[in-house]
């Protein structure tokens, strides 16, 4: 443990940010599971709002640097992709 008091604050800061940070993730996660799940239904509309949903919230990650851009950039382009190809049908 930290003897130091900035470092006591630290570790206090350091886990309260990670918790955040870890929700932030996990709530990724379940909007790229959804929008996945609209995509594979196959309907254009609901596939769409679901992929436009996930771009915001993948850029708001980055933003506040919870994840690095071209990961981001990465994950809107497969999930485009892939909404792409449905609404091509």
């Amino acid at each position: 443990m930290a003897n130091l008091k900035s470092s006591k604050k630290d570790v206090r800061r350091n886990t309260r940010l990670r918790g955040i940070n870890l929700s932030v993730r996990t709530g990724l996660k379940t909007s790229v599971k959804k929008a996945r799940q609209a995509i594979t239904e196959g309907d254009a509309a609901k596939a769409t709002q679901a992929v436009r949903e996930v771009q915001k919230q993948l850029d708001k990650a980055v933003k506040r640097g919870i994840i690095h851009k071209r990961q981001a950039a990465r994950r809107k382009s497969r999930i485009a992709s892939q909404a792409a190809k449905v609404a091509k049908k």
